[in-house]
């Protein structure tokens, strides 16, 4: 599925158009559909643990998000190996709005979300 991008991924703000394509129930790809690079890793948080934020009003405008829009949430994760290792920005969330195929990444307040940080292993969440 393509999105355009509303809002652009940190350090990435020539990404137009961008490609997701789900891997499993909890990995998916991210690529610039307009050229091979650069390409993300993205994990399903919701597979991992608890996570609820607030999309900020701006971003909720840029998506056009309504009460019934149908979103996705994703984080980048940076593989390591073992995968144990790998860890993911949960301060930073991509969102996906399927109605309209747009998406962004909101960086949010980290005081307001003490829980979340921006490179926390993967092995902090798995079932032991």
């Amino acid at each position: 599925m393509v999105f355009e991008v509303k809002l652009s991924i940190l350090g990435f703000d020539e990404l137009v158009k961008v490609e997701l394509n789900k891997v499993d129930d909890f990995f998916s790809s991210l690529k610039n559909a307009e050229g091979n690079t650069p390409a993300f890793t993205l994990v399903n948080p919701y597979a991992l643990r608890e996570y609820s934020f607030d999309i900020p009003v701006g971003i909720r405008i840029l998506l056009d998000l309504q009460a019934s829009s149908k979103v996705e949430v994703y984080n980048i994760v940076v593989l390591q190996n073992p995968i144990e290792k790998s860890v993911v920005n949960f301060i930073a969330p991509l969102i996906f709005n399927h109605d309209n195929m747009t998406m962004g990444q909101a960086v949010l307040e980290a005081a307001n979300y003490p829980d979340f940080g921006i490179a926390e292993e993967i092995s902090a969440y798995l079932q032991k």
